[in-house]
């Protein structure tokens, strides 16, 4: 059996104690993923801690840095199931440093509301990434909701 390639993905929020909006990425490749909208982030690096690789890619991707904060749970110890080839992990993170930009991969940028679920999943998705949105959103909201 192949292992699994390993990615990384930054689900970046205004704030980590209280997220309000969303930085979305939309792709400009491969074709069949180009105009969609995903988490920004990549692939990990032989020998490279999957912390690390994130914030080396939201460095080359959107030109920031981040702080980050706790890893939305994933169905399987490898991450989210992206095909039969990758998994991907993502994580909660709030820029530090810099104003994003989208220096490869996207075309555009958004930052979208978390308070507004229909304006999130209107996006079209890649595929993969929904069900990562949609327990996002159910992440977000149990995070809101008084106790």
């Amino acid at each position: 059996m192949t292992e699994l390639i390993s990615v990384v993905g930054g689900a970046v929020v205004d704030s980590l104690a209280d997220p309000r909006t969303l930085l979305v990425a939309r792709r400009t490749a491969p074709p069949q993923f180009a105009g969609m909208w995903e988490f920004p982030g990549g692939k990990v690096d032989p020998g490279e801690a999957p912390d690390q690789a994130l914030h080396r890619e939201l460095l080359e991707e959107l030109g920031v840095e981040v702080r980050l904060g706790p890893e939305l749970p994933a169905p399987a110890p490898a991450g989210w199931p992206l095909n039969g080839q990758a998994a991907m992990r993502v994580w909660f993170a709030e820029l530090t440093a810099g104003t994003p930009q989208p220096l490869e991969d996207h075309d555009q940028l958004r930052w979208v509301a978390l308070t507004d679920p229909e304006d999130v999943l209107g996006l079209p998705w890649i595929p993969a990434d929904l069900p990562i949105v949609e327990a996002l959103l159910a992440a977000v909201s149990a995070q809101s909701s008084p106790n």
